[in-house]
């Protein structure tokens, strides 16, 4: 008998052993820097239903997101920039494998070798698009077609002259004779907006790199600083400041890191704190910290199972299962038996029905989270459902192990006792907030900010501002991207936005015809075979002397023999011949294809849709993204809570499922009336709390149904379990990221009202003597 009786001791003792070495073989063995990220973006789908979004993350990710800008200064002499260290500097970091790139902006000899090319290619690059633009003014003339070389000649010979007569012509003599056309003169106010910084620099020597990795990934970070210290440790007598995306990223994951292990310390401090005030013997509690860490580990197991990546805010939300995982343990070890002789297992045969309808319901209404569009969202639905029922097995095979698992509660007869003032007043206190749930809600104010997902860095980022201050970038410049399928479609569309631009605006783009005017020069050559004599005999009209300019006319008759080649070739002659920062201007290799425009005001207003031309303003983007995801998750819950009702009233009869119903989606009406009525702003993050909280509060009200049917207080296990959660959850509200504070105070503040709703519910019921 004592074989039989210890047999499913060893079963339950076996299978616990076998699910926590999985887990830990599993966690042990995990790639953490690749699984799990810090990265705002990954925060959105990869497939994002918005294409203008979804080019705002491709962007944003990819190379962009790995340049390095650093600023170097002589403070023996803070007025003359170090250009020598400069480049030793950039020499260093193109010798060091974590940088694919580093060039010292402003370099003369950089500079120049571009003009050359751009100079060299000026037929191919700029003539098609002037030609296109003169031709369209000949059209407007209504002349006859086959009169547009002579046109051309006049006009240009008529540009020329105009142009000797401005300032800036003197610079160029030399450059004229060979582009009469000033195709490359055009480009001056582009190339000014395009230009690397000068005088802003104030004293100091700037180096523009490209690491080799994602800032988001472990090489990314600890290899770039390494390399950027060895250089900087060839010239310590000089000052560097330098920023980019991997200084934020490395520096949010430790602060994210420092902040789980401080909330689950402090979680799991004050759930054993809230216990042992209301148990007999506090070291009892021990017994609860193998569900815990059970419940935990299987979440982060099945989590990191399931998805290819997620983010660590995920696991940060993540500490507050060890208040929730112990519901069903408190459940469990607190409930006496019925009969001296009551096993182990019959107890819980006796307890199984509560204890299912608690935990399935909750997971019932947090799987539903799997059919959100927001990744984390998603995510946060599994790592919770399977904490949930992970804490329910744990609890269920833990207690097997003990001979009579008992805790005993400290004796309280809760707050359903008094008289008629007593009942008065609770019932008073009910229809105040009856009223404070049906007219607060409508004084809610949303408003959802990505900002709020990352630990505040004032110190970063005021460095940050400093040294892209230093590298030209201006408050009073604005950075628009135009898209599109296909890279002529892109370009194209990039025509049309700067054609609505009349000055104050440059991209690399118009480095590169339209596909459109590209074709057009090719068939156009053959048509312009009297432009040459046209030109001369204009250029002698308006007193220039033709031979000077025999330098371009030959220029001109090779570019008209050259054989025709593709548009794609030209895109990547063009993308060859680009370095440094401008590469990073443009992507004409695949699709998205896209090209940005800096235009000299802060603000223009919003490019017509049919231009797929957005505003680079990442912030505004993301926080109409995060606010179209809130009404998603806000749809998802509420059919969540339909189902998690909706099962309640299949395990209960009517009367006691209308109450198990009520208690909590009263309590999260009434915390947000009150929050509505207290002006506070609330974002997605407070919506998913309050998801939480109802399906948490479930619990409390289908456990103390029984009670509340004999008109008693709740059992001290709901008590102690609405406590502990609520203290685990308050914790949270101590997070100093904004989103962690909104969900932690928000569930704390449901749970507390549901607790009250539950312990004062006999009282308010009860009838007068």
């Amino acid at each position: 008998m004592e074989n039989a009786a210890s047999r499913p001791k060893w079963i339950a003792r076996l299978v616990l052993l076998a699910f926590a070495a999985g887990c830990a073989a599993w966690l042990l063995r995990l790639d953490h820097a690749a699984k799990i990220s810090t990265n705002v973006l990954d925060l959105m789908p990869a497939a994002e239903q918005s294409a203008e979004l979804g080019v705002v993350r491709g962007f944003s990710q990819g190379a962009p997101a790995r340049v390095v800008l650093l600023a170097l200064r002589d403070p023996r002499a803070p007025e003359t920039p170090p250009a020598a260290a400069a480049r030793a500097l950039a020499a260093t970091l193109r010798g060091s494998p974590a940088f694919a790139e580093a060039v010292v902006i402003g370099d003369p000899a950089a500079d120049t070798d571009l003009g050359k090319k751009i100079f060299e290619h000026r037929f191919e690059w700029l003539l098609p698009t002037w030609l296109a633009a003169r031709e369209r003014e000949f059209t407007a003339t209504g002349q006859a077609p086959d009169g547009f070389p002579r046109w051309l000649a006049a006009r240009a010979a008529a540009d020329l002259e105009s142009f000797l007569a401005r300032p800036e012509a003197a610079a160029m003599q030399e450059m004229l004779p060979r582009d009469p056309l000033l195709l490359v003169p055009a480009l001056a106010e582009q190339a000014r907006l395009l230009a690397a910084p000068g005088a802003q620099a104030g004293g100091h020597a700037l180096v523009w790199a490209l690491t080799r990795a994602s800032p988001f990934t472990e090489d990314g970070q600890a290899p770039v600083f390494a390399a950027i210290a060895a250089a900087q440790a060839t010239h310590p007598d000089l000052a560097l400041r330098w920023t980019g995306v991997s200084r934020f990223a490395a520096a949010s994951r430790a602060r994210i890191e420092s902040e789980i292990k401080l909330l689950n310390t402090l979680s799991l401090l004050a759930v054993l704190g809230v216990s042992a005030l209301l148990v007999r013997r506090a070291w009892k509690l021990l017994h609860l910290v193998p569900i815990i860490l059970l419940s935990i580990g299987g979440a982060w197991t099945i989590s990191t199972l399931l998805f290819d990546r997620l983010h660590m805010l995920v696991f940060v939300i993540g500490s507050l299962l060890s208040g929730v995982a112990i519901d069903y343990g408190f459940y469990l070890y607190m409930q006496p038996s019925l009969r001296p002789d009551e096993t182990y297992g019959d107890k819980l045969r006796r307890l199984l029905k509560p204890l299912l309808a608690s935990c399935l319901t909750t997971v019932i209404g947090f799987s539903l989270l799997l059919f959100s569009d927001l990744p984390l969202i998603r995510q946060i639905g599994v790592f919770v459902s399977a904490g949930l029922l992970c804490a329910l097995g744990a609890a269920m095979l833990y207690f097997a192990q003990l001979e009579r698992p008992l805790l005993e509660g400290r004796v309280g007869g809760g707050l359903a006792g008094g008289g008629a003032l007593a009942r008065a007043t609770v019932r008073l206190l009910a229809v105040a907030a009856l009223l404070v749930a049906l007219l607060g809600p409508f004084r809610l104010r949303w408003r959802d900010d990505v900002r709020q997902l990352d630990l505040p860095s004032a110190d970063l980022h005021a460095n940050d501002a400093a040294v892209r201050a230093l590298f030209g970038e201006s408050a009073q410049r604005s950075l628009w991207l135009t898209h599109g399928a296909t890279l002529a479609e892109a370009r194209q569309r990039l025509g049309a936005f700067l054609s609505a631009r009349s000055e104050g605006a440059g991209s690399v783009g118009q480095l590169l015809p339209a596909a459109a005017d590209w074709s057009a020069w090719q068939g156009r050559r053959a048509g312009l075979a009297s432009f040459t004599a046209e030109f001369r005999a204009a250029l002698a009209a308006r007193g220039f002397t033709a031979e000077s300019f025999e330098p371009f006319f030959t220029a001109w008759d090779e570019a008209r023999a050259r054989p025709a080649s593709t548009y794609e070739s030209l895109a990547a002659e063009l993308r060859g011949a680009l370095t440094g920062p401008l590469t990073l201007l443009s992507n004409t290799t695949t699709a998205p294809f896209w090209f940005l425009t800096i235009v000299e005001r802060p603000t223009i207003p919003p490019p017509a849709r049919e231009l797929h031309t957005i505003g680079l303003n990442q912030l505004a983007s993301l926080n109409e993204l995060f606010t179209r995801y809130r009404w998603s998750a806000l749809r998802l819950s509420l059919v969540g809570l339909g189902l998690v009702i909706g099962s309640v009233f299949a395990i209960y009869p009517w009367r006691r499922g209308l109450r198990i119903a009520v208690i909590p989606a009263g309590a999260c009406f009434f915390v947000f009336g009150a929050l509505g009525l207290a002006g506070q702003t609330l974002n997605l993050f407070h919506l998913l709390g309050a998801f939480l909280g109802v399906c948490l509060s479930h619990n409390y009200a289908i456990f103390s149904a029984e009670n509340a049917a004999a008109g008693t207080a709740p059992p001290v296990p709901v008590r102690l379990s609405a406590l502990s959660t609520a203290a685990s959850f308050g914790v949270l509200g101590f997070s100093r990221i904004p989103v962690i504070h909104a969900l932690g105070m928000t569930v704390a503040l449901i749970v507390l009202t549901s607790l009250l709703a539950v312990e004062l519910e006999p009282l308010a019921r009860r009838k007068n003597a």
